[in-house]
């Protein structure tokens, strides 16, 4: 048997098993994901609220 194949011949139980994770422990993960993508847009929100200060401050600068 070829090492390169060697993974093909395998049977695909896991894709037929049941997942392994619990109903609740999925649903605390994702209001974590949740709030960290909210934590992510509000970095950004912020981010690009500065950059718009920053160049409405050089604008007024040079004219």
């Amino acid at each position: 048997m070829s090492m390169l194949t060697q993974g093909f011949e395998r049977s695909l139980n896991w894709a037929e098993r049941p997942a392994r994770i619990s109903m609740e422990r999925k649903a605390r993960l994702k209001r974590v994901a949740l709030r960290m993508l909210a934590v992510l847009t509000m970095g950004s929100v912020l981010t690009a609220l500065i950059a718009l200060k920053t160049a409405i401050y050089i604008w007024h600068l040079h004219a």
